[in-house]
């Protein structure tokens, strides 16, 4: 990633005016619980997939002040011409070093809305300044994830490829973007960079410029095929989709007199299920049966679905805009919010944001999600106090619909989903490799959708967190 994407200075100006007022105020180094979590699914869905945790973790351990970002800090003027921040707050920030302990669910995981994908304890200046990068880093991530998990299964197990990056917000967005469409399902991407950063597969062929480049497509193909002989997929609807196929078959007999093949043709324009089952009889005919037809052209999950359900031939999918800008929903709407603080006696005081949108009511207290079980299937999450604790047969109320309290009867196991990740400043966890995460999510992503459909997940708090936020939710009001 670009030096400058872990800069402490990635934060919005608010952060480091409260964080200059704790320190002015002496509460700088008041130990603090926050937590990151959104509020609904995307994509009108009823599920994400976490992603970003790596990039996370690569961004807090470089986290430091440099004299450059205190130089410029230094240079900024209130209205008054004055300078906003003074020499003593700038020369604390020069021997801050990052000491937070961090818990957080693994990438790869489904996860839901109101359960904090992350919490963070620590000096209540460092939990501030962090919170716009950690969302910007989490929001984005697991808003591509889950939209290429939701593109894959469309897919039904076909592959598909990244090809977002030259409509993606910006170099960094694009390499993000990359990363996480792998985490989500895709086999590889055309960005070699990314390919490069985080061990992606890469492809690509041509565009129609290479054959436009030509006396004529024949040429073209031609021409392409002798100098990548062994990465022959050749776009057909530069000119005429049916007569560029015929021409790559032509070129495809002259491949497999040198020993190659021809791997593949890609459509990218026109009725993408009328033609790919014209292309595919083509093919077939000339003794091309194993011969790929990708698609291209502005597709989404439900695009590849409708194609689908039309009977098209297609064998591989290249996703682009729709995927690395999130098109239909360019945004999570993940938050982060202060829970507790702990007071001079080292008590933890509980913390609540009231909204009148019940929805915006945060959560008190220190949190893990506890995931229950049932003969191997989601039965939902409870998200409890690490001080209140949770009992052997817990009572939670859903959140998304007030209900009384529901016990666990019928559950067989459960899990914790949040891991400690940093202990006191110094990652603590083995690194996974991408690959790995990847796997994970597909085999995450699949069971959820075997055991639970697009049916609503039910989330709630323990029954003893309940009562504590309905407690200071009455005390605030």
């Amino acid at each position: 990633m670009p030096p400058y994407s872990y800069s402490p200075l990635l934060t919005d100006l608010y952060q480091l005016t409260m964080g200059y007022g704790y320190w002015k105020l002496g509460m700088h180094e008041q130990k603090a619980a926050f937590h990151l979590l959104f509020r609904k699914a995307p994509f009108r869905g009823n599920y994400a997939l976490s992603c970003g945790l790596a990039s996370v973790v690569d961004f807090l351990k470089q986290w430091h002040f440099q004299s450059d970002d205190l130089a410029y800090l230094a240079s900024l003027k209130n209205p008054y011409n004055e300078p906003l921040f003074p020499h003593a707050f700038l020369a604390y920030l020069k021997q801050v070093t990052f000491t937070c302990d961090v818990d957080a669910i693994p990438e790869g995981t489904i996860v839901f809305p109101h359960t904090p994908l992350l919490r963070i304890e620590g000096p209540l200046i460092q939990c501030q300044l962090l919170e716009t990068p950690l969302l910007n880093i989490l929001n984005f991530q697991t808003l591509i994830a889950t939209k290429a998990s939701r593109v894959c299964r469309a897919a039904e197990n076909d592959p598909v490829i990244e090809f977002g990056m030259r409509r993606a917000q910006g170099p960094d967005g694009a390499v993000s973007a990359s990363r996480a469409a792998y985490v989500g399902g895709c086999v590889a991407t055309s960005n070699t960079l990314a390919g490069k950063l985080f061990d992606i597969p890469v492809r690509g062929t041509h565009a129609h410029s290479w054959v436009t480049a030509f006396p004529n497509e024949e040429h073209a193909f031609e021409a392409y095929t002798n100098v990548m002989p062994h990465n022959s997929i050749l776009l057909v609807d530069t000119y005429n989709t049916l007569t560029g196929t015929k021409h790559a078959i032509h070129i495809g007999e002259k491949l497999r007199q040198s020993g190659s093949d021809l791997l593949g043709v890609r459509l990218d324009s026109g009725d993408l299920a009328d033609l790919s089952i014209k292309v595919r009889v083509l093919l077939d005919e000339a003794g091309f049966q194993e011969t790929n037809i990708l698609a291209s052209n502005s597709l989404d999950e439900e695009v590849i679905r409708q194609l689908k359900q039309q009977g098209a031939k297609i064998s591989a999918w290249g996703v682009g805009t729709h995927l690395a800008t999130a098109y239909n929903q360019p945004a999570l709407d993940g938050v982060y919010k202060l829970s507790a603080l702990c007071d001079q006696q080292g008590i933890w005081q509980y913390k609540i944001k009231i909204s009148e949108q019940p929805v915006k009511t945060s959560n008190p207290g220190r949190h893990q999600v506890r995931r229950f079980f049932c003969n191997n299937q989601y039965v939902t999450d409870v998200i409890y106090d690490l001080t209140l604790g949770i009992d052997d047969t817990p009572e939670h109320v859903l959140l998304e619909k007030p209900l009384p309290a529901i016990p666990l009867h019928d559950y067989d196991a459960y899990v914790d989903l949040l891991e400690p990740i940093f202990s006191n400043g110094i990652f603590i966890q083995k690194p996974v490799s991408i690959h790995d995460i990847r796997e994970h999510a597909l085999k995450a992503t699949q069971h959820f959708h075997s055991t639970h459909g697009n049916n609503p997940y039910p989330v709630g708090l323990e029954k003893k967190l309940h009562v504590l936020k309905m407690k200071l939710i009455k005390e605030y009001s």
